[in-house]
């Protein structure tokens, strides 16, 4: 009785309904999770020795490496991070981050999707990839085919020797692994596990499943999987993810999808990943992200803070992007600096300036964002 009653509700609510309860849902859980405050710690740190710049992490002990990555990247080692009780920095070059609002504070997302739009053709889309990648799907794709499976071994299979050991390769002790069951539910019902084929060898899978959010429908990549001997040669990697993730488009073009959504990063402005779903034409987005951290900058040298760590925000329902532009650095390094910090999606872009050149430069910037259907607003802040 339960069941059918369950079944009756779902075909009276809409799709998109569906979605907003459920990220509603997930929100009010991070928020519950954030209210434990006997779970928290007030925690100092640098992430590099030679910084002028000390960091005030106030929140749950569990988030505080996720803070350190969505600051320093995964370039910091544990040997560059300094933990316990540095010698303290002046209080005006304090950044502090907190799992709680404040006034003044970015309200810092810890993920952002790569969200490609559709109602293009496959040319249209791939028109503006760089050559090297484009050389490289018409060569290898007619070696590549695509293959559903709906059996639990194959699944649990590809779950085992794919999926899990491909996020740990690739994140470590940040990689957030789907449970088993979880994997065979999303596969037998809200979505598809596809297995690709080299020719007649399984090298990868590719888990995906429908979101309908206003109205629109989006073919959501959840995770990548490869074999190991995919994922430990970086050349084969390369060429075997280029092609899994342009099979992926395909089939939501083929199948009326509006967007297809790359998946969720680290909303990290410097982060590899990022820029590689933004060169294969993905837009930020806030789909499926529901967790933040408040960043409140330092007092003082905050054009040089954010020149050495960018950082996206959000304002409502909108995201935006906090640049730095300190005295120093030659034309030639600002516009290697930046050079690929050009992301569609974007609603505004800070440029934090140390001197009256700043206005230049964000000239360059309106001309790299000319292109784009809805270029951000640029806004100069005068900053130490």
């Amino acid at each position: 009785m339960k069941e059918k009653l369950a079944a009756v509700i779902r075909k009276l609510i809409s799709p998109s309904l569906r979605y907003e309860i459920r990220n509603a849902a997930t929100w009010l859980r991070d928020i519950l999770g954030r209210a434990c405050f006997w779970k928290w710690e007030v925690a100092r740190f640098r992430l590099q020795k030679d910084s002028p710049y000390e960091f005030l992490y106030i929140g749950r002990k569990k988030q505080r490496e996720m803070a350190k990555l969505l600051i320093g990247g995964k370039s910091q080692e544990p040997s560059d991070t300094v933990d316990g009780e540095p010698a303290p920095a002046a209080s005006n070059h304090v950044v502090v981050v907190s799992e709680a609002p404040s006034p003044g504070a970015l309200n810092v997302p810890l993920y952002l999707s790569a969200v490609v739009p559709l109602g293009r053709s496959i040319d249209e889309i791939t028109a503006k990839y760089d050559s090297e990648l484009r050389r490289n799907i018409r060569k290898n794709r007619p070696r590549y085919r695509m293959v559903q499976t709906l059996l639990d071994d194959e699944i649990e299979k590809a779950d085992r020797e794919m999926l899990q050991p491909y996020a740990e390769a690739r994140q470590g002790i940040h990689a957030a692994q789907f449970p088993a069951q979880e994997v065979l539910r999303i596969a037998k019902t809200v979505g598809r596990l596809d297995l690709i084929m080299l020719e007649d060898e399984v090298v990868a899978c590719h888990l995906g499943c429908i979101i309908t959010r206003g109205g629109k429908r989006y073919w959501s990549t959840l995770r990548f999987g490869y074999v190991e001997a995919i994922f430990s040669d970086a050349k084969k990697l390369r060429e075997v993810n280029s092609i899994t993730t342009f099979m992926a488009l395909e089939w939501a073009i083929d199948n009326g999808f509006d967007y297809y959504d790359i998946g969720l990063c680290v909303a990290r402005p410097d982060d590899g990943l990022l820029k590689w779903k933004r060169r294969r034409g993905g837009d930020i987005d806030s789909l499926g992200n529901h967790a933040y951290m408040f960043v409140r900058l330092p007092k003082t040298g905050r054009a040089r803070f954010l020149w050495d760590t960018p950082l996206f925000a959000v304002e409502g329902k909108e995201i935006t992007l906090h640049l730095g532009l300190p005295d120093g650095p030659s034309d030639e390094e600002v516009a290697s600096r930046y050079h690929e910090m050009v992301f569609g999606g974007l609603h505004k872009i800070y440029l934090y300036c140390a001197k009256s050149s700043g206005e230049q430069f964000l000239d360059t910037l309106r001309n790299r964002y000319a292109n784009l259907q809805t270029p951000p607003v640029m806004e100069r802040i005068p900053s130490s």
